[in-house]
């Protein structure tokens, strides 16, 4: 009950404050003031600007002679995704590892990786094209003759390197990289800069007689043990290899991404580097170790049945074949129109023309392993009697003799009018080509003497490498 009378009591209260407001005419009740709190207007948006772009990021190649170290001037160079904005300046949009090229007149061209994530200016080195030695003979005619290399003494030692095995080939060389390799069939990539071993491969075989070659990226070298083996010449790394039927002795002569030789069962072979496959195959019959000579689209090679034959170097078809008068163990050199071929045991050079005809012999009584030289309307060549001999290529008269210190197995070389033997007296011996007096020596050698490239000479002893240049 006293919760009802609480709740009339307040509706009572209520209706009588109703009534009040309504019937009174005299009191107007003030009016309720109310506080508005207005919101603070919302900031005004950042003014419109253009999408900002990173600044771009200079870059610049300098273009160097690899083997003077001079600057080339006319040399061309490009980077991908970069634009270019000078000779050889380009902006990047962004830093990195970039792909590109060098390339300049004369000289071989290069693709580069340019790190320039780390450098904004990189140095590359270009090689003239005329002046390395990419195969044993220093052209496809195996003149032994470097007409573009212009070095002569007196030299000095740069550096030397140790090999632990006979050395009885000399090393190609191309684009700074000398490859060589020894008696027990290790092949090495040494730096002409340093004499650093690169990389080194190995070839299993025994008694290794010969040189590779340089064939673009490839490097192509043939085993004692009947296997062709092409490598990335960058890197070493086997890309594939070939089986020949016999063990091999003869370095290889690549034209047009074809390898030409021989071997001991009595083939020649045509091995395309590109297909991977024989292109064709003659049956000469005989061991042969020389290396094949090329000269005007045809092959010529010696064997041991006393015989010099030429075949067409596009099919293999035999063109002639003639007697040398013993085995012929060494390479024979084609130039002016003549083929100069050693004669072992009859210890005689024999000339013929490349069609066929001999032409002449000089004999020096005494066995001719020596592969000639040829050069200036000369031919130098070596005998077990211990002489080098120049005589005319015209006419085989015998203008002039040097004694070489001991037997002369190895072929001469001829650079910038110097011709160089090495010996088993263990020596060299540099002699004027037109006069034979000689202009140096050194107190180390064996078979062939030197190559080299336009820059460095290396000469070669029993088991060592020693590149030298000349004196300034």
């Amino acid at each position: 009950m006293r919760l009802r009378g609480v709740a009339a009591a307040g509706a009572g209260i209520a209706l009588v404050g109703l009534l009040a407001a309504c019937g009174s005419s005299s009191h107007t009740a003030a009016p309720s003031t109310t506080t508005t709190h207005t919101a603070p207007p919302p900031p005004a948006p950042p003014p419109v600007r253009p999408h900002s772009r990173p600044k771009p990021k200079l870059v610049a190649v300098t273009v160097r002679d690899g083997d003077t170290g001079k600057p080339i001037s006319n040399a061309v160079v490009s980077v991908r995704h970069g634009r270019r904005v000078g000779k050889r300046t380009f902006t990047l949009a962004r830093r990195g590892i970039l792909p590109g090229s060098a390339w300049a007149p004369g000289y071989t061209a290069r693709e580069v990786t340019f790190r320039f994530d780390e450098a904004r200016h990189i140095t590359v080195s270009l090689y003239r094209t005329a002046t390395q030695w990419t195969m044993y003979g220093a052209d496809p005619a195996r003149t032994q003759a470097h007409p573009a290399i212009k070095l002569r003494p007196p030299f000095r030692v740069v550096w030397s390197r140790q090999l632990d095995a006979l050395v009885e080939f000399p090393a190609v060389v191309a684009d700074g990289v000398a490859y060589v390799s020894h008696l027990h069939g290790w092949l090495y990539a040494l730096s002409m800069a340093t004499g650093k071993t690169l990389w080194s491969f190995d070839m299993h075989t025994f008694e290794e007689d010969s040189s590779p070659a340089v064939a673009g990226n490839l490097l192509v070298a043939h085993a004692k043990r009947g296997r062709v083996f092409v490598l990335d010449r960058r890197t070493g790394k086997e890309l594939w290899s070939w089986g020949t039927a016999g063990e091999i002795e003869s370095s290889p002569v690549v034209i047009d991404g074809v390898d030409y030789l021989g071997d001991w069962a009595g083939n020649v072979y045509a091995l395309d580097l590109r297909t991977r496959k024989l292109r064709w195959v003659y049956h000469d019959g005989c061991k042969i170790t020389a290396s094949a000579a090329i000269s005007g689209g045809s092959l010529y090679l010696g064997d041991y049945c006393g015989r010099v034959i030429a075949l067409r170097a596009s099919n293999g078809q035999l063109r002639w074949s003639a007697s040398a008068g013993s085995p012929v163990y060494g390479t024979s050199a084609v130039a002016a129109g003549r083929v100069f071929t050693p004669s072992r045991d009859s210890g005689a050079l024999v000339a013929f023309t490349t069609g066929g005809q001999r032409l002449w012999s000089v004999s020096t009584g005494n066995l001719v392993y020596s592969a000639p030289a040829v050069y200036g309307g000369r031919v130098f060549f070596g005998s077990y009697n211990g002489d080098l001999y120049c005589v005319s290529a015209a006419g085989g008269r015998v203008l002039w003799t040097v004694y070489a210190g001991g037997r002369v197995s190895g072929s001469p070389t001829v650079i910038d009018g110097v011709v160089y033997a090495g010996s088993f007296g263990h020596e060299i011996v540099g002699a004027d080509v037109r006069t034979g007096r000689v202009l140096f020596t050194f107190p180390h050698g064996e078979y062939v003497a030197v190559s080299g490239n336009g820059s460095r000479l290396l000469l070669y002893g029993w088991s060592s490498i020693w590149a030298v240049e000349p004196r300034r």
